[in-house]
């Protein structure tokens, strides 16, 4: 299954036709997603005991994965997903513009760039002045 946790979705049939949301929880065994906000449903909540009180709550009920169609952080388009290799990883791309899909690989992509940027941009290491005079001493003896 493509749709992963925390992906944002746009559902393309049905009743909540064109509306947006977040994926609360996938089911990959039976093809399921929980969209938030997408397929409310009550529920009847009978009182158990004598101290409490019977409710209705409203919650998100389950939708075919085949529904739903991921929306491409970079372009905003939804989109059909695909696979590439990157750096030897295999990873989710959009269709339409090529944009990583996958948060986790462009967090870390993220943060190593910015470490390999800011050990360039670093100063060259400072020695003391004996240290120096040191080393100048010895390759002289030598």
């Amino acid at each position: 299954m493509k749709i992963k946790v925390n992906d944002n979705v746009l559902v393309i049939t049905g009743k909540y036709k064109g509306k947006e949301g977040k994926v609360l929880k996938t089911d990959p065994a039976g093809r399921k997603v929980i969209v938030e906000g997408v397929n409310i449903v009550h529920k009847h909540e009978k009182a158990r005991k004598a101290n409490d009180t019977s409710r209705i709550i409203t919650e998100e009920a389950p939708i075919d994965v085949s529904n739903v169609e991921l929306v491409c952080d970079k372009c905003g388009k939804p989109t059909r997903v695909g696979h590439a290799f990157v750096e030897g990883k295999k990873v989710r791309v959009c269709k339409k513009c090529g944009a990583v899909l996958d948060k986790a690989y462009v967090k870390k992509a993220k943060k190593a760039a910015a470490a390999e940027e800011e050990k360039e941009a670093a100063p060259k290491k400072r020695t003391r002045k004996r240290t120096q005079k040191a080393e100048a001493d010895g390759e002289a003896t030598e």
